[in-house]
């Protein structure tokens, strides 16, 4: 099976979408995060402008420690 990514420009055509699969009985997910951030988090990745924090060290790979 395909996964469609869709970009509505409106609440009115989200609305239009998901009753559309609702009636054909699609699955729907929503991302539970802005777009704007996403978009944010991803402009980051490219740059290289983060920071990776080690579960087990937190604090170290802040280096705050």
């Amino acid at each position: 099976m395909e996964t469609l990514i869709m970009h509505p420009q409106s609440k009115d055509q989200v609305t239009a979408l998901k009753a559309i699969a609702k009636a054909w009985k699609i699955s729907v997910e929503t991302s539970p995060y802005n777009p704007d951030f996403v978009a944010m988090v991803k402009k980051a990745e490219k740059r290289g402008n983060f920071t990776e924090i080690d579960p087990n060290d937190v604090w170290g790979s802040l280096k705050l420690k």
